[in-house]
C-alpha cells in the first residue's frame, strides 16, 4: 500500500430575460481560426457564460476553449469504444490536456497494440478497471468507516483506488482496507487536510427561517444574501430550504427601511438564480432599477413565481410597527412568507419583498425594498452571472 500526504443546481433549465434555455456542450467544433459564433451549430448554444469560466479559470480564449470540448468529446468516444473493445484488459482513461488526445490505460500489451492502432497513447499498467471497482465497492461494503477515513476514488491516471485520511489517521486508512479484504497494493493512503462537508445553494425565492418564522431568500451575495429587515433582527440564526444551520442575521433595518442581509455558513454558496418555481431559474446579470410601467416578477416561498408593473417609486408605507421610507410599489401579488423574496425585471435585480394588501387569489398592491440602497448600506457585492 502506496502512503503519501498533502496539505458546492445545474442541471436546471436557465432563464436569462425570461427566455429558457438548456446547457448544452457543442458536440464538434472546428479550426480556431474560424469566428466563434460560425464554428458549429452546437457551438451556437453553448452558454456564453461557460465560455467566460473557462477563459478565467484555463486561461484559454474562446476558440481554444472550443477546441478544447471539440477534443474532450472525441476523448470519449473512443473511450468508450476501445473499453468495449479491450474487455477485462481495459484499465481506464483520461484526456491529456496538454495534447488534447486519450490516454488508455491496459493490462496487456496486445490490447496497448490495439489501443494505438486506434489513435490513442496506451501505458501498460497493474490494475484493470474492473479490479480498482471491485475495490472501491469492497470498501463502500464495510459498514462502519472508520473515524478519520474522509473518502476514496478511482484515479485511473495513477492506476489506483485514493482513499484520504485527515492527517495523523492513516492507521483507519490501513483499518478500512484491511476490513474490506482488499489488495493493498491497489490503495494509495493520502493524509490530507480536506474535511468535506455539504455545500448548499443560496438561490432568490427559497424559503429560509429565521429563528421561528419563514421568509424568502432575496438575491445572493458574497458571503450569503440579502433580505428584508423585517424577517429578523441582526443576531438571529437562520436555518435554510433543507433544514441545515444556514447563518445569522448580520444587518437588519426595520422600520425606516425593510433591508436586512444574513451571512451564511462555509457549508452554503452564492449562486447568481433567482427561481421561478417551474424547475426554471432567471440568471441575475445586475441591479440596473427600472421605470415606473415597466415589468417586474417576484419569486416568493409562499406563492412561488408573479409578475406585474412598477407603479411608483420612492413611497413611504406606514405598518403598525412604522413608516418605511423609499419603497417600490408594485401591482404584483404576494402573501405572508413571500417577505424577502426577489423582485427582478428581466435579468436583473430590483428589490426584496416588503408588504402589501390583498392576495394572489385577488391581487393586491406589493411594495419592495430596492436591492441597491441595501447593497451599499452594508458594503455588499451581488452574486451575477
Amino acid at each position: 500500500m502506496k502512503r503519501t500526504t498533502v496539505g458546492r443546481l445545474a442541471a436546471a433549465m436557465i432563464a436569462t430575460a425570461g427566455t429558457a434555455f438548456a446547457i448544452a456542450l457543442p458536440a464538434t467544433a472546428t479550426a480556431d481560426s474560424q469566428d466563434v459564433e460560425s464554428r458549429t451549430s452546437a457551438a451556437a448554444n453553448l452558454s456564453p457564460s461557460m465560455l467566460t469560466a473557462m477563459e478565467r479559470d484555463l486561461g484559454l480564449t474562446k476558440a481554444e476553449a472550443l477546441t478544447r470540448l471539440d477534443q474532450e468529446a472525441e476523448a470519449s468516444k473512443l473511450a468508450e469504444t476501445l473499453k468495449a473493445d479491450l474487455g477485462s484488459a481495459y484499465a481506464g482513461a483520461s484526456f491529456d490536456d496538454a495534447t488534447g488526445s486519450l490516454v488508455v490505460g491496459v493490462t496487456t500489451d496486445a490490447a496497448a497494440a490495439e489501443a494505438r492502432a486506434e489513435g490513442a497513447t496506451a501505458e501498460v499498467v497493474t490494475f484493470s478497471e474492473n479490479d480498482l471497482t471491485g475495490v472501491i465497492d469492497a470498501l463502500n461494503a464495510v459498514e462502519e468507516q472508520p473515524a478519520g477515513v474522509t473518502g476514496f476514488y478511482l484515479d485511473t491516471i495513477e492506476n489506483t483506488v485514493v482513499l484520504t485520511t485527515s492527517i495523523g489517521s492513516a492507521a483507519a486508512g490501513d483499518a478500512l482496507v484491511a476490513d474490506a479484504g482488499v489488495d493493498a497494493a491497489a490503495v494509495t493512503v493520502v493524509e490530507s487536510t480536506e474535511s468535506p462537508e455539504p455545500f448548499f445553494e443560496i438561490w432568490g425565492g427559497d424559503p429560509y427561517y429565521p429563528g421561528n418564522s419563514r421568509c424568502s431568500v432575496g438575491f445572493a451575495v458574497t458571503g450569503g444574501f440579502v433580505t428584508a429587515g423585517h424577517c429578523g433582527g441582526v443576531g438571529v440564526s437562520t436555518v435554510g430550504y433543507n433544514g441545515a444551520a444556514q447563518g445569522t442575521v448580520a444587518g437588519s433595518i426595520f422600520p425606516g427601511r425593510d433591508m436586512g442581509w444574513v451571512r451564511t455558513n462555509a457549508n452554503w454558496q452564492s449562486d447568481p438564480y433567482v427561481y421561478r418555481y417551474d424547475n426554471t431559474v432567471v440568471v441575475v446579470s445586475g441591479s440596473n432599477s427600472v421605470l415606473p410601467g415597466s415589468s417586474v416578477c417576484r419569486s416568493g416561498s409562499t406563492t412561488g413565481w408573479w409578475c406585474g408593473q412598477i407603479q411608483a417609486l420612492n413611497q413611504s408605507v406606514t405598518y403598525p410597527q412604522g413608516t418605511v421610507t423609499g419603497l417600490t410599489r408594485t401591482n404584483v401579488c404576494a402573501e405572508p412568507g413571500d417577505s424577502g423574496g426577489s423582485f427582478i425585471s428581466g435579468n436583473q435585480a430590483q428589490g426584496v419583498t416588503s408588504g402589501g394588501s390583498g392576495n394572489c387569489s385577488f391581487g393586491g398592491t406589493t411594495y419592495f425594498q430596492p436591492v441597491n440602497p441595501i447593497l451599499s448600506q452594508y458594503g455588499l457585492t451581488l452574486t451575477t452571472g
